[in-house]
């Protein structure tokens, strides 16, 4: 998936080394919004297996992950966005996951990603529901999620446990209501 501004590349085991510098790059702009990592993590090895088990569980239909390039660094890994626990069935919802680093934070890039991945996941994969799960404190996280119409749906307690707190989190959903029939009037006259 591509526009003028980024690009969302899925999982491939040739992006190990990007992915080590991104998070190297943005590891102290991460830490208070994800767990403790630990120094294996930043491995070669860990991340390859990271990325594999990526592709696999897109294979399997259970996740969707992309990294976000900007279309003036191509070679550079500026951002991640995924949809998660994928469940299809009478359910068809994701959970919706997103990082970027701390460079390109407020210019658009992630409420650009997130309306790219959102419409995938509506128009291509045929989901119905979208839900993402952020920190009260998180203020600019909330905000993508606002512009691209997701909507509050109550506060989580003790949620997730982020470096090494277990932290409340806002519920935002996104719903595909054109998988309803929904009556719509139009040009008729309303009593």
């Amino acid at each position: 998936m591509k526009n003028q501004y980024i690009q969302l590349v899925p999982a491939d085991l040739s992006l190990a080394e990007q992915v080590i510098d991104y998070y190297r790059r943005n590891r102290d702009f991460l830490e208070s919004f994800e767990p403790i990592r630990s120094e294996e993590f930043f491995s070669l090895e860990y991340q390859q297996e990271v990325l594999r088990n990526e592709m696999q569980r897109c294979k399997e239909k259970t996740a969707f992950r992309f990294y976000i390039k900007s279309t003036d660094h191509p070679q550079k890994i500026i951002g991640m966005i995924g949809l998660n626990n994928v469940v299809w069935g009478a359910f068809c919802s994701a959970f919706l996951g997103y990082k970027l680093d701390v460079g390109f934070v407020n210019k658009g890039y992630m409420s650009m990603a997130v309306g790219m991945l959102t419409k995938y996941a509506f128009e291509e994969l045929g989901l119905h529901r979208i839900e993402a799960n952020v920190m009260p404190k998180n203020r600019a996280s909330l905000r993508v999620l606002e512009k691209n119409q997701f909507i509050n749906e109550g506060l989580s307690k003790y949620y997730l446990n982020i470096n090494g707190i277990w932290e409340d989190h806002i519920h935002m959903v996104k719903i595909n209501y054109d998988m309803h029939e929904i009556p719509v009037c139009r040009n008729k006259k309303q009593y």
